[in-house]
């Protein structure tokens, strides 16, 4: 108070002073001294506006970032200045208001644009378990975060403030009706078709007489000859053929049929009925075009009903066999595109389709085979060559599809974030279809035209683990 009267008299001379100077020099009279004097010493005198409602917390006297809730000191024994409520900030539902605002007179509730709602508590904003009845500040002056009545109506529902969205980088994209497609690339072993393999033998004994000049690895024509032999019983049969019991002219092929059960060629028996003799050896041929795989026949052995002569294989078709990952099974479907490249022919690229998904998975690497059908005409693959597979999977019909950034997986769960509008952002458990390059497939939580977040996500997704928390831990504790 003393110091506040020494500063008044200080300007009140300092005023008389200048008054006298303007008085010599300017002209001006006494009256207007004393009414300059009088409007300073009225405006310095004028007292401070106190603040009303009940004292809510106690400030340091500096204006240092302390605060009590209780009466206190500093260090050198000053008290701690009241604050009440008129005083502090407190939000409303049209925004701030301070204690100038608080002062001006309020409009009814029925001509106000928008109403006070309650505010049920306040939160630490840092976002540590600490609630509060009244407005306070954390230790670094922070001030702390009111809730009010209706927010607690989802706990996870995040909302943001613009600037802080354009800081954090949240950005939206569309969910779509889309195609979803990827490569999934795999290895495989190129492998021949074993439905264009042939075994040759005897359906009864045999002489093998003499055999053909071909070896394992040769190719071969259908027609050719493999080698000849003698058969006591084929003799028997033909010889019955010719004498006439039966006639393959005349339709009756009974003799015929049993020269075909015993694994005659149709030429040899065409033979027997024009001449009318049954040759002393007869000459087997291939059945068709291909490599010859093994060949176990050999002059003058006997063969008996069953033992295999010769393996041709047929290569104009061949197998791939992939071995797709467990996780990307799901993708892959019958009739599927696929891509094969093999290192020996690194130009070469050989286009089929898949054929068949084995059913059972190796329990040692926890893949599955895949077979994939190739046209091989020129014979270039070759079987057991390294393969490299490359499966067009996806999903050919549009389905809802989102940017593979929107999508949290947990592991537990997998959840995306619905721009609601007004920086408020909800989060959605969904189900996953198929995952694309770019697009991954929901089947289950959002609809076409939702607006999901694409970027920061993981942030909002934080801020709504812990708007559920504070929500479960205040449910009980804190009371309006």
């Amino acid at each position: 108070m003393k110091t506040a009267t020494w500063l008044l008299a200080v300007s009140s001379l300092a005023i008389v002073g200048a008054g006298g100077y303007l008085a010599g020099v300017k002209g001006i009279g006494a009256r207007e001294i004393e009414m300059l004097i009088g409007a300073t010493v009225a405006e310095a005198e004028t007292p401070k506006s106190t603040g009303t409602g009940a004292i809510i917390y106690y400030r340091h006297p500096e204006g240092l970032a302390e605060y009590s809730a209780k009466p206190k000191k500093t260090p050198d024994g000053r008290e701690f200045v009241s604050v009440r409520e008129s005083e502090d900030i407190s939000f409303t539902a049209s925004g701030i208001k301070t204690a100038e605002t608080s002062n001006q007179p309020k409009t009814s509730v029925t001509g106000s644009a928008a109403t006070e709602r309650k505010v049920l508590y306040y939160r630490n904003p840092m976002g540590l378990p600490d609630t509060s009845k009244v407005s306070k500040k954390d230790s670094m002056g922070m001030d702390y975060i009111p809730v009010f009545e209706g927010d607690q109506a989802d706990a996870s529902t995040v909302k943001v403030s613009l600037g802080k969205l354009q800081r954090t980088g949240v950005r939206t994209a569309t969910a779509e009706m889309a195609s979803i497609s990827r490569k999934i690339r795999v290895p495989g072993t190129v492998a021949l078709d074993e439905r264009l393999i042939s075994v040759i033998s005897m359906r009864t004994d045999a002489f093998i007489d003499d055999v053909a000049n071909v070896t394992t690895g040769d190719r071969i024509g259908k027609g050719e000859s493999l080698f000849s032999f003698y058969s006591k019983e084929i003799a028997t049969a033909g010889a019955e053929f010719a004498a006439g019991k039966g006639d393959l002219r005349s339709g009756d092929a009974g003799s015929a049929l049993r020269l075909k059960n015993l694994g005659v060629p149709d030429e040899v028996i065409r033979s027997i009925a024009e001449k009318r003799q049954v040759p002393t050896s007869i000459e087997y041929v291939s059945p068709r075009n291909g490599v010859v795989l093994e060949r176990m026949a050999t002059t003058g052995m006997m063969a008996k009903p069953g033992d295999p002569l010769f393996r041709i294989a047929d290569t104009s078709h061949v197998w791939v066999i992939a071995d797709v990952p467990e996780f990307d099974l799901a993708s892959v479907q019958k009739g599927f595109p696929v891509a094969v490249t093999v290192r020996s022919l690194p130009a070469r690229t050989f286009a089929g389709t898949v054929d068949l998904i084995y059913p059972e998975i190796q329990q040692e690497t926890r893949t599955t085979k895949v077979r994939i059908e190739l046209p091989n005409p020129d014979g270039l693959l070759m079987a057991n060559m390294y393969a490299n597979v490359q499966i067009e999977a996806g999903v050919q019909k549009p389905v809802v599809a989102v940017p593979n950034s929107a999508v949290i997986d947990t592991g537990d769960r997998q959840v995306v974030f619905i721009d609601k509008g007004d920086g408020k952002f909800e989060p959605k458990d969904v189900s996953l279809g198929m995952r694309g390059k770019e697009q991954t497939e929901i089947t289950k939580g959002i609809a076409a035209g939702d607006q999901v977040v694409v970027a920061a996500n993981f942030l909002l997704d934080a801020e709504s683990n812990l708007n559920s928390a504070l929500s479960g831990m205040v449910t009980d504790e804190v009371k309006p």
